[in-house]
Order: structure tokens, then sequence, then C-alpha cells
């Protein structure tokens, strides 16, 4: 197998299609040596605890209504190039992702972090719920299979907060300033959202070194 490092956030819309795309390559080549984990990035690391409205968050980052749609133009448009159904206008929140980052580590601990991540793009982008929340949160961990009650618990202390944050901290030092960015064996950043047929490539070229008895 070969470790992929996923860094991303769940309120980052590119990191939702970046991740589609990898998954129809996968589809594609069933037989990819992908061992997958999932790394906390926060877009808004001093986003209030609370959230804050979203259309006050867009139009303060791009500088009014006009420049929030021009800079969300694109995601619009490779989002339904690539299938997804992104509601952004049913989106009235934008959350501080700390707790959902906490969920995704709890997750992990039981494997079901690939579950829990893409619930969470889909509960945020298709659904508009509020995944700054710890009942959609601990919602979110009962569909997964994961004890709601622990969650509430868990989310209610400070459990891996602290973690999480040096996680973060950990990925800017290596220079990493944007999401998604999957890292490949340890070694190799591919950054940002790349196409199902980048990922089709590096699937063979992973298989044929890994048949061939290669190092990776």
């Amino acid at each position: 197998m070969v470790k992929l490092d996923i860094i991303s956030d769940p309120i980052c819309p590119w990191c939702y299609i970046g991740k589609t795309c990898l998954d129809k390559a996968i589809a594609e080549r069933p037989r990819h040596p992908f061992e997958i984990e999932w790394h906390p990035f926060q877009l808004n690391p001093d986003m209030p605890s609370e959230g804050m409205d979203r259309r006050d968050y867009l139009e303060g980052k791009f500088g009014g209504k006009e420049g929030a749609v021009k800079a969300y133009l694109p995601v619009v448009e490779r989002a339904a190039a690539e299938g997804l159904n992104i509601d952004f206008e049913a989106i009235k929140r934008t959350p501080n992702t700390l707790d959902a980052h906490r969920l995704i580590h709890w997750a992990g601990i039981e494997d079901r972090q690939m579950v829990v991540a893409m619930a969470l793009f889909r509960a945020y982008f298709e659904e508009g719920r509020d995944i700054g929340s710890h009942e959609v949160l601990a919602d979110i961990a009962d569909s997964a299979g994961m004890d709601a009650a622990v969650i509430l618990k868990l989310l209610d202390s400070d459990a891996d907060a602290e973690g999480i944050r040096l996680k973060d901290k950990g990925f800017r030092k290596m220079g990493i300033t944007g999401v998604p960015c999957f890292i490949v064996a340890g070694k190799h950043a591919v950054p940002g959202c790349q196409p199902a047929e980048m990922w089709i490539k590096v699937i063979d070229e992973l298989n044929a070194k890994l048949d061939a008895g290669d190092t990776i």
C-alpha cells in the first residue's frame, strides 16, 4: 500500500471537488494502492468559535457581493462539471471548523474517517447544515456508526483541540498555504484540485512500480 495523506478543510469547495475527482479515478482503477488518511487545515483559523453569517463572511473576504460572486463562479462551474450539487444559497453560516476536524480525527480512530469526511462535505455544501454545531456533528457521527452521545461529550470538552491546531500549524510550516493538498508516500505533494485523469496516471505508475518490486 501507498500512503495518501489528504490535507483539507470540510468547508473548502475545492477539497470536495478534488476528492470527487480522486474518487472517480479510484472507481476506474479499483486496484489502487492508496491507504488514505485525512489531516486538518483551517482556511479560517481565526474564525469565532460560533462562526459567522455566510454573506458577511464572503463580502468581507472578497470586497462585496460582486467580488464574492466572481470568486465563486469557477467553483460553481467546476462542481457542476464533476456532477456535484453544491447549493451555496443554502449555506447560511460559515463555521469554525475546529470541531469538524476533531470529529474527523476521532472517526479515524474508529476506521470511519472517509465516511465522516465525505458526510461533512455533503452536509455543508449540499444540505446547507452548520457543521460547526455540535448537534449536527453528533448526527453525522451517528450516521457513520459512531456513538453520538460520546461524540457530544468529547465536543463539549477540549479533547484533541490543541493537537488539531498543532497539526494545522505544522502543515503551514511545511509551506502549505492552501488546500486540498495530497501527499503521496510521504514524499510527493500534489496541490490543488487535480482531474481524475491525472490520478489515474499516478495510480498506474504506482501499480507498475509495486508490481516490479520497486520502492515507492
